[in-house]
C-alpha cells in the first residue's frame, strides 16, 4: 500500500519545535513524549523523527540506524518508566480501520494500572 504522509500533522509540527511537548526521551531518530490525554497513569508516545505514516510504512522503508534507534528508544522509555517490571501495553493504530488518528507512526506506552481486555469480542 502507498501512503501518503502529511507534513503538517501534529507529530511532525512537534519535532519542528512548533507545539511544545513534555519530552521523556530524545535520540538521534526518535521523540518520546508524556501525552496531553493520558489513558492510564503511564502514557508515552515514541515518534521516529521520520516521515512515517505506519509501522508497515517504517519497517519497508526506514534505514536499520532508524530501526534499530526507534525499537530501542521504545526499550528505554519502558525502562525509564518501570512499566516491565508489573507490564505494559503498547499500541500502534494504523489506517482507517486502526483508528489510527495521526498520520504519522508512534507508539501509546501504557502502564502504572491493570488496562483491561485489548479488544471487546464482537
Amino acid at each position: 500500500m502507498a501512503y501518503t504522509y502529511d507534513p503538517q500533522n501534529i507529530f511532525a509540527k512537534i519535532l519542528r519545535g512548533e507545539i511544545p511537548n513534555d519530552t521523556v526521551l530524545e535520540t538521534e531518530h526518535s521523540l518520546a513524549f508524556n501525552d496531553i490525554r493520558p489513558q492510564a497513569p503511564i502514557h508515552v508516545l515514541v515518534i521516529p523523527k521520520g516521515a512515517y505514516v505506519t509501522y508497515d510504512d517504517f519497517a519497508a522503508n526506514a534505514s536499520d540506524a532508524e530501526i534499530i534507534d526507534y525499537t530501542r528508544a521504545i526499550a528505554k522509555v519502558c525502562a525509564m518508566k518501570g512499566v516491565e517490571a508489573d507490564g505494559f501495553r503498547m499500541i500502534s493504530n494504523a489506517g482507517e480501520n486502526g483508528v489510527q488518528e495521526v498520520p504519522h507512526l508512534h507508539v501509546h506506552i501504557l502502564g502504572g494500572r491493570g488496562l483491561g481486555r485489548m479488544l471487546e469480542r464482537g
